[in-house]
């Protein structure tokens, strides 16, 4: 069976950082994978020349999905650090647009723990947007970890960020640091939380936890088998 993944993300290089090496796995397996950005990440920073930096942020969303195998981002041009300024029915008819143009049965999304306020914003929208209607085909939704915001929480949003899903990313961790290379421009020098060097060590971390090098860590937030069990 070929899965229609959709990922829905805050910002350019939350897609990377939370779960590049999985959709890197997703395309090697024949699965297409759609990503959609809500914001562009970069109107709420005080520069001169934001118009540049929204363009260049663009180009390196478009060069990251290009070296993990997904197709041309999509991008929903709300201002950055402002979710919360919409209307929530607003960003939810925006991405339920999305689902129908896609048509995914997998979605990959912010956790509800984040620190953020897109990321909250963001994962609020889309559990609205893919509540279980019989219509509905999609069958998993799975909350990812973004450096930077999710373990700096503290009790924001329902709780931290605990891991009930893995998938082991190590045929693919190169590819998933070369997308992040992309975004260069964005990361940190050690021993920054969003350090090239934190990435891979959380990688590693949650890989060693189940017994492979390098891993991918989710919350299944919502999970449906259409097949029958056996």
């Amino acid at each position: 069976m070929i899965n229609r993944i959709l990922v829905v993300a805050a910002h350019p290089d939350d897609e990377i950082l939370g779960c590049g090496g999985t959709l890197a796995r997703h395309v090697k397996g024949g699965d297409t994978v759609d990503i959609v950005f809500l914001s562009d990440g970069v109107t709420s920073r005080d520069r001169e020349n934001s118009v540049d930096e929204i363009e260049r942020r663009k180009c390196s969303a478009f060069k990251a999905a290009e070296i993990i195998g997904a197709r041309k981002p999509v991008f929903g041009d709300f201002k950055d650090q402002m979710l919360d300024s919409y209307s929530l029915i607003e960003i939810v008819k925006f991405i339920e647009t999305i689902l129908k143009q896609v048509g995914p049965n997998i979605i990959y999304t912010h956790d509800f723990s984040d620190l953020n306020v897109d990321h909250l914003i963001t994962h609020r929208a889309v559990m609205t947007a893919c509540r279980p209607l019989p219509e509905n085909q999609i069958k998993s939704i799975y909350a990812f970890e973004c450096v930077s915001s999710t373990e700096w929480s503290v009790e924001v949003g329902g709780g931290t960020f605990v891991p009930n899903y893995f998938v082991d990313i190590s045929s693919t961790i190169n590819m998933k640091m070369a997308a992040l290379r992309a975004y260069e421009f964005e990361m940190r020098p050690s021993p920054h939380s969003r350090s090239f060097e934190n990435v891979q060590s959380l990688a590693t971390f949650r890989g060693h936890s189940v017994g492979v090098l390098y891993a991918e860590a989710f919350r299944l937030i919502r999970g449906l088998r259409f097949d029958t069990l056996l």
